[in-house]
């Protein structure tokens, strides 16, 4: 995508307007993405000549490092004979000095502008985006997108994907009583049994003189029938008591 004259004009304009309303003439330049001088004006003629390479300097560096003038001072700053170095390669196009933005449209470098000679801290940079809120104005709206309903299947997927346990608040489980006679570990190491109440024990103070004493017996179990010994007498009194 290429910087029309007509996007450039309006930048230019919206420049112009803070420029006005701040009281500072500055000098203005527009390039394309290539560095190429498409608009220039110099609000302060016939004074302030040296202000219209400069705002040329920021626009051209504005577009080679793709960020704002003032960013590439902030650690450009750091690399000793940078700023000479490239003011050589670059022809005098290039300078550290805050003032300088790109001209994005759609997310793509088109161009860049820079402005120069302003009568206070800041003045150059904040004529400079003022440039750059027309192309916001030109910006078409984007649409509200809302999320497409999902199929009863994945809705279900996407309720169960929610309630993982680590979403969901951790449940406070009631502790268990502690038990009255704890196992006391004995001499050789193992667990007591611990002391259960007998009948005694439990029954009313009147049942517990009937229940003294009392043994629990166990019904007799009906002893099985020897059928063997049963049917060989059978046989001997049949044969006359003869075995």
């Amino acid at each position: 995508m290429n910087l029309s004259i007509d996007v450039a004009r309006r930048v230019m304009e919206a420049s112009k307007q803070r420029a006005k309303e701040l009281r500072s003439p500055v000098s203005i330049a527009i390039v394309d993405s290539g560095g190429h001088l498409v608009l220039f004006e110099r609000m302060m003629s016939p004074y302030g000549w040296a202000t219209g390479n400069i705002s040329i300097a920021k626009a051209n560096t504005a577009v080679m490092f793709n960020q704002s003038t003032d960013a590439v001072a902030q650690w450009g700053a750091g690399i000793p004979g940078f700023a000479s170095s490239m003011a050589e390669m670059s022809h005098g196009k290039f300078i550290m000095a805050a003032g300088g933005w790109p001209i994005r449209i759609g997310g793509a470098t088109v161009g860049g502008i820079g402005v120069s000679g302003g009568n206070a801290p800041g003045r150059d940079d904040d004529i400079a985006r003022a440039g750059l809120g027309a192309l916001e104005a030109m910006a078409p709206p984007v649409p509200a997108q809302f999320p497409a309903p999902l199929p009863a299947a994945s809705s279900q997927v996407h309720q169960q994907q929610h309630s993982r346990p680590y979403m969901q608040p951790a449940p406070s489980y009631p502790s268990l009583p502690l038990a009255n006679n704890p196992p006391q570990p004995n001499s050789s190491g193992l667990g007591q049994r611990q002391n259960v109440p007998t009948d005694a024990e439990v029954a009313p103070a009147d049942q517990q003189n009937h229940l003294v004493g009392t043994q629990h017996l166990i019904p007799d179990q009906p002893q099985e029938e020897d059928s063997y010994s049963d049917k060989t007498y059978r046989q001997s009194n049949d044969n006359g008591g003869q075995s």
